[in-house]
């Protein structure tokens, strides 16, 4: 992918793990464009009843290396812009993610970096959701941004082998041109693989496919009037 961005095709699978998980907080790793940041400010803060356009309960935050690719949608969507080497401020963060994001990312690092993000990000927060190509193109710097470059091709067992090493689970989703795979605490990752079963079963019973969106936005509304009391 030449360019801050991760292929369309993946927006739906992504998402679907997203809202399915419920993060009370996000942190985007090269959020890019900030495609995702905003995708999930909408479906985890405006879709829980509160109709409130201002007041955003979640924290979502990001980390961007190359500062050229900042722009007003991110300081919007995002509460926190770190602009900063993700290596030189992973060991000084001092808040636990429910969620981190590496869409589209992973594969700009060789193997000894990646593995050792992983397993500081698998340390301090609660899961990681990763999208990485099967087969990453010859792909150098692009927009002026070395950090672009391709470094590493990695496998479904080279990531299974991290999520054994800090004792998480995983949960993977089928994909063509990429693995995508949620890692976490056992208690989340087995609840998401339940709960997308069912929502599998579900969409194969006539007429629920287009019943279904409308019935978790409700459920979404009463969820989010919960958690407003909360707060």
């Amino acid at each position: 992918m030449y360019l801050p961005s991760s292929p369309y095709q993946h927006i739906s699978k992504l998402m679907d793990l997203v809202v399915n998980l419920n993060p009370g907080s996000v942190l985007d790793i090269g959020p890019g464009f900030g495609k995702y940041g905003l995708l999930c400010r909408e479906y985890l803060d405006l879709w829980d009843g509160r109709q409130n356009y201002s007041e955003f309960l979640r924290r979502i935050d990001c980390i961007e290396v190359f500062e050229n690719y900042i722009t007003p949608l991110h300081k919007f969507v995002y509460d926190n812009v770190y602009v900063k080497d993700i290596f030189e401020l992973v060991d000084q963060l001092n808040f636990s993610y429910d969620l981190v994001l590496l869409i589209d990312v992973l594969e700009h690092f060789d193997k000894e970096k990646g593995r050792s993000l992983l397993t500081k990000i698998l340390a301090n927060n609660k899961g990681v959701l990763i999208s990485t190509p099967k087969n990453p193109s010859n792909q150098k710097d692009a927009f002026g941004n070395i950090y672009e470059t391709h470094k590493a091709k990695w496998t479904k067992k080279e990531l299974s082998d991290v999520e054994r090493s800090t004792g998480m689970y995983s949960f993977s989703v089928p994909d063509s041109t990429h693995l995508i795979l949620y890692i976490g605490e056992s208690k989340s990752s087995e609840k998401l693989r339940r709960r997308l079963l069912i929502l599998r079963h579900i969409k194969k019973i006539p007429g629920m496919r287009h019943i279904l969106p409308v019935g978790v936005r409700y459920v979404k509304k009463f969820s989010g009037y919960i958690r407003h009391l909360e707060y």
